[in-house]
């Protein structure tokens, strides 16, 4: 599990009581960097969101930049 010791003191407060092993479960899936991107959404703020060459515009689930030469990078 990876939620840090402030993140579970948040949980407990949200819920109103300690949760389940099964919701730890849940909710350190969906708090990690994968789902949440905790650490990294600063840096994907600087990324263009659109222009020309901008591909996938924001409001899907991943950008897609085109790079030249007929490569994109995905963020």
């Amino acid at each position: 599990m990876s939620l840090e010791s402030h993140e579970l003191e948040d949980l407990k407060t949200k819920i109103g009581r300690d949760p389940t092993s099964t919701e730890l479960q849940i909710v350190a899936a969906e708090w990690s960097e994968h789902c949440s991107y905790k650490s990294s959404k600063k840096h994907l703020k600087m990324l263009p969101m659109d222009g020309p060459l901008v591909i996938n515009e924001k409001g899907y689930d991943s950008g897609v930049l085109d790079v030249g030469d007929g490569y994109v990078v995905t963020a």
